[in-house]
């Protein structure tokens, strides 16, 4: 889609003026002396999330253990409340776990390897955490990983071709486990296309929505996947650690779970304490133990935002910006060394910038003595994500000045290039 923009701080503030978005803002703690970028990370808190958690511990404080009367089922409350965000049934979807566990949750129920099939298809751009987690899988059912562990490799670093997805959905490939957003370069990759061929083979197939939820819409009665699994505390801004999501497609809700916790048992025999599992016949029924309640209260604040503004305005909002991003990058800071490593197509990016630079690192640094949160990722990229619900157009102009600054005057020389922890 093209887009006019012009260079102007005016009209930075000309497109926040008709944002239909902007006075969401203002339910966000944005720290006045501060530009924040760094959403695809870890989102802002929100007053609804605080009113949430705040509320839940009044509950606490209250009723005690007579709590449970009314928050027996708030994982899969809060699961039917996430289901709209990928268009899935209500009881196909919980808030339980983290991501990795509930991986091995997943592909433990439904990787069940033979002589004929006994692979696992991954790629090699993924988030670790899900390549460590198929590798234990794997070596529990006797397998080696480099013998049972098919892995598409990426022909540049950045990106994945789908068409090589599919090449490599040979008869011995038993499941699938791919990112919807490569956490690096943000490309979206087309989750119909390659599930449907995947299912066309037999195999079945998992996303990775980590870097997507709540930053594209996503439409899973039509995609039609068999699992998949995400964490909160990103773009749905639930909190550092708030616990994750997972979605088992109704087909499969006769599959013992892999990992079987009471907390996944019937509702009607649950409190019967029998040393048989019972399982729960929809998505619950993949929760291990008791959910952490003070951990998943904050979710059910931000949800609320999500699903009042929905995500065809969040995504109309979040592909703007980035792509006015995108523009005053071209026209100030390509000619001091910075590129852009994200694809160019709404349908091919998500919700943030892959700004690379021979110099990231110690520009992210210069970033944050200038008050302004990017994100650093090895080797050279600065991920930049203007959050569709909190940031502004003239933040990213401002952004984009100061990068300018910093490279046109070389202020990243002042810092040392030695990696730490966190930037």
């Amino acid at each position: 889609m093209e887009r006019e923009f012009r260079t102007e701080l005016t009209f930075a503030k000309e497109l926040d003026a008709k944002d239909p978005l902007r006075n969401i803002r203002d339910r966000f703690y944005v720290q006045s002396n501060e530009i924040y970028m760094d959403g695809n990370s870890l989102g802002l808190a929100s007053k609804d999330a605080e009113k949430a958690l705040l509320k839940m511990m009044d509950i606490w404080k209250n009723e005690g253990i007579k709590l449970w009367d009314g928050l027996f089922h708030y994982a899969g409350k809060l699961g039917e409340m996430s289901a709209p965000l990928i268009n899935a049934y209500p009881e196909e979807v919980v808030i339980t776990g983290s991501t990795t566990i509930n991986i091995h949750q997943c592909i433990s129920t439904l990787y069940k390897p033979n002589k004929e099939r006994y692979k696992i298809l991954v790629d090699d751009l993924n988030f670790p955490t899900d390549r460590y987690a198929i590798d234990s899988q794997v070596r529990l059912h006797g397998y080696d990983p480099k013998e049972a562990v098919k892995v598409v490799k990426s022909a540049d670093g950045r990106f994945i071709d789908e068409s090589a997805i599919i090449e490599a959905m040979t008869e011995e490939v038993a499941i699938i486990l791919l990112p919807t957003v490569l956490y690096r370069s943000s490309q979206v990759l087309d989750m119909k296309r390659v599930t449907a061929a995947a299912h066309q083979r037999g195999i079945l197939i998992g996303w990775d929505l980590c870097h997507a939820i709540g930053a594209i819409p996503m439409d899973f009665k039509e995609i039609d996947p068999d699992f998949a699994v995400w964490c909160t505390y990103k773009y749905l801004s639930a909190g550092p650690g708030s616990i994750a999501g997972l979605y088992m497609n109704q087909k499969h809700f006769k599959e013992t779970p892999g990992l079987a916790g009471w907390w996944g048992n019937k509702d009607d025999t649950q409190f019967e304490l029998k040393h048989e599992f019972e399982h729960q016949r929809d998505a619950s029924g993949w929760q291990i133990g008791s959910p952490s309640f003070l951990a998943m209260a904050p979710l059910e604040g931000t949800l609320s935002i999500f699903n009042e503004v929905g995500m065809t305005k969040i995504r109309e909002k979040s592909l703007s910006i980035t792509a006015y991003l995108m523009y005053l990058i071209d026209e100030k800071l390509t000619k001091y060394g910075y590129s852009i490593g994200n694809p160019r197509e709404d349908n091919k990016r998500g919700g943030h910038v892959c700004l690379e630079h021979e110099e990231a690192y110690r520009i992210c640094k210069a970033l944050k003595a200038a008050k302004i949160i990017p994100d650093f990722r090895e080797p050279n990229v600065i991920r930049l994500a203007p959050i569709a619900l909190y940031n502004t157009y003239e933040e990213v102009y401002t952004l984009v000045e100061t990068l300018e600054d910093i490279a046109m005057n070389k202020i990243y020389e002042q810092f040392s290039n030695e990696r730490t922890l966190v930037v």
